[in-house]
């Protein structure tokens, strides 16, 4: 299993990965992006996000993607927007692979910490982040408006 920076040619699997994600967590009709606007946002003049992959033999099994957050108090943070490892590719340590790959690019661009989102009743995804000893906070709702 190989860890790399995501190409632009990669985008269209990482939708693929994205609506899976979707899927599984019951929301399938909230994926609007467009294929040319989620690769302008990532290989554009001015990219908004960056992405690591795990591929294996030419296949894509999963990525984590993130950007970066500005906390008045901290400064730069890393926002892992997502961490996605196809379904019949769980189990095989990929998800720790790419995760710990963010922990290298957060150390190295000195960012002050790492932050993310995970869904109440998404026990696998919890019992993930509590391995590496993570701050789960039931403090702070999630606030979106869309528009």
């Amino acid at each position: 299993m190989q860890i790399r920076r995501a190409l632009e040619t990669d985008c269209p699997r990482l939708l693929e990965l994205i609506n899976e994600l979707a899927i599984y967590e019951r929301a399938p009709q909230e994926v609007t992006v467009s294929l040319e606007h989620f690769a302008e946002s990532g290989f554009g003049n001015t990219p908004v996000w960056w992405a690591f992959v795990a591929e294996e033999e030419g296949f894509i099994h999963g990525f984590a993607l993130y950007y970066i957050r500005y906390s008045t108090w901290k400064g730069q943070c890393m926002y892992l927007e997502d961490i996605i490892v196809t379904e019949q590719s769980r189990g095989r340590g990929i998800g720790k692979l790419l995760f710990d790959q963010l922990m290298e690019e957060a150390k190295a661009k000195e960012y002050k910490r790492i932050v993310w989102q995970v869904l109440e009743w998404n026990e696998p995804a919890i019992n993930f982040y509590k391995k590496y000893q993570a701050n789960m906070d039931p403090e702070w709702w999630n606030g979106s408006i869309d528009l």
